[in-house]
């Protein structure tokens, strides 16, 4: 099957049997030989009780029932051999699913006894085509290195494989996102299109003016524990969109502890290690192609209602998320939250954001889901930047600060929609990072709608501006 992204995938071709190399100067370097399947199973193998074929441009495998364990029926690349190195990030990443659902064991380990892995996951799969994407650093100095997918132990059932991609991260050369595609992206699945799209709403008499002022326009997609396998999530919207040669914009908004401060939108992943885990796959299923990121929302406005132990842990898990889009994602564009112009004073937020290393994002967010106007976010960004070590870019939420802030910041009246994306306009980038329409919690305007729920009365709100 043919898939093609720029810099870090293999192509639908079968590819001659050679030394990986990279894909181009400072791109993360290929180590799959014919992930893609589009002709044939060449550079796979698999054990005798496992046949493997193609099958509509995917790799099938039969597998059989009554083994006892994982290994007893493999398949796998390792000819030709490949180098893995010892503190490299590597990222793998592939499509599969199944006749039945069963646990699968992947491993990275050397092709010799004993086969010590440098990655060995468990994951299932099912009936549903998903993405899976797995980061880790080497821990093995070896030249020969395979890639394995274990399927024993289990009752017999068929597996499909595709777009198999394993990489190694290191040596990443940070590329312009702006640069590698042609304008934003519009989100085809975001709730005010859903809901324009929805047959029951086709003559609702505020359609029309959804869809042309809202719908039609380029907006965040936003990423928590919602979101389900969060490699599939990301893969199902960032694919789309490089497909179309366009510019995502997610937001990732799963902090523990998230919106500290009583807000509407409380939760996140359970622990910080779970977190950990979950940002790094994100990372990783984003890959090489661009995208801007928004990375959590009022994490850092919050510090003022959290602990002391609070606020290290949440610097800690934030300064680790950067670095992950930055070694994994290398064609991403990472902000870093730092609230707005009515929250922390500016040199207190230049504190928090250099406490956390904003100098390994490309730079950082205000006026997220907010409405300050943005000659008001323009201003409170430049004084957080004379605050910070070096200045750093800045993006501005304008999708609802057209009118510039309420008496309350939720859904409250007579706010309207504001500047669409573009680059530039007194920012880097002004960005619509809230979905407008989406609801801020059950108060003001919307006080029975739950937070992140799509309101058409709040849409239209937005559109006439009273």
């Amino acid at each position: 099957m043919r898939w093609i992204t720029r810099g870090l995938v293999a192509v639908g071709l079968t590819l001659a049997l050679t030394a990986p190399a990279a894909t181009e100067a400072g791109a993360a370097t290929q180590l799959i030989q014919n992930g893609t399947f589009s002709t044939s199973t060449t550079s796979w193998w698999s054990t005798g009780n496992t046949p493997i074929s193609v099958d509509a441009g995917r790799l099938k495998a039969v597998v059989p029932g009554g083994t006892a364990n994982k290994w007893d029926a493999m398949l796998g690349q390792k000819m030709p051999a490949f180098p893995i190195h010892q503190n490299h990030r590597y990222t793998l990443s592939f499509d599969a699913s199944a006749s039945a659902t069963r646990e699968v064991r992947t491993t990275v380990q050397q092709n010799t006894a004993p086969y010590p892995a440098t990655l060995d996951k468990v994951f299932t799969v099912d009936t549903t085509i998903r993405r899976y994407a797995f980061a880790f650093t080497g821990s093995l100095e070896t030249v020969n290195a395979e890639l394995t997918f274990q399927l024993g132990g289990v009752a017999g059932f068929s597996l499909w494989l595709d777009n198999i991609s394993l990489v190694d991260n290191y040596g990443n050369v940070a590329g312009s996102p702006v640069q590698l595609t042609n304008g934003f992206y519009v989100d085809p699945n975001s709730n005010p299109k859903l809901w324009v799209d929805d047959p029951q709403n086709q003559n609702h008499p505020d359609r029309q003016a959804i869809s042309a002022s809202i719908a039609t326009k380029p907006m965040g997609r936003w990423f928590g524990n919602w979101s389900g396998e969060i490699a599939d999530a990301v893969h199902r919207f960032v694919g789309p969109a490089d497909a179309a040669d366009k510019l995502p914009v997610l937001v990732a908004y799963n902090i523990p502890g998230r919106d500290a401060c009583g807000g509407h939108s409380g939760g996140g992943a359970g622990t910080e290690a779970a977190y950990k885990a979950w940002i790094e796959t994100f990372a990783a299923a984003i890959g090489g192609r661009p995208a801007i990121v928004i990375l959590e929302p009022d994490s850092l406005g919050d510090f003022q209602c959290m602990t002391q132990a609070e606020q290290e842990e949440r610097t800690r898990m934030l300064s680790f998320a950067l670095q992950q889009f930055k070694t994994l994602a290398p064609n991403t564009w990472t902000y870093l939250d730092a609230g707005n112009a009515g929250w922390a004073d500016a040199s207190e937020m230049a504190r928090r954001l250099n406490g956390v290393g904003v100098g390994v994002a490309h730079g950082f967010s205000v006026n997220v889901s907010n409405y300050y106007t943005t000659t008001q976010s323009v201003a409170y960004a430049n004084a957080v930047n004379t605050h910070l070590g070096a200045a750093k870019p800045f993006v501005i939420d304008t999708s609802r600060n057209g009118n510039g802030p309420g008496a309350d910041w939720c859904n409250p009246p007579g706010r309207k929609l504001g500047t669409t994306a573009q680059q530039g306009g007194g920012a880097e980038m002004l960005l619509w990072v809230k979905v407008p329409g989406d609801s801020d919690g059950p108060c003001g305007i919307g006080p029975e709608i739950p937070a992140g729920q799509f309101s058409p009365a709040l849409a239209t709100s937005l559109i006439n501006g009273g």
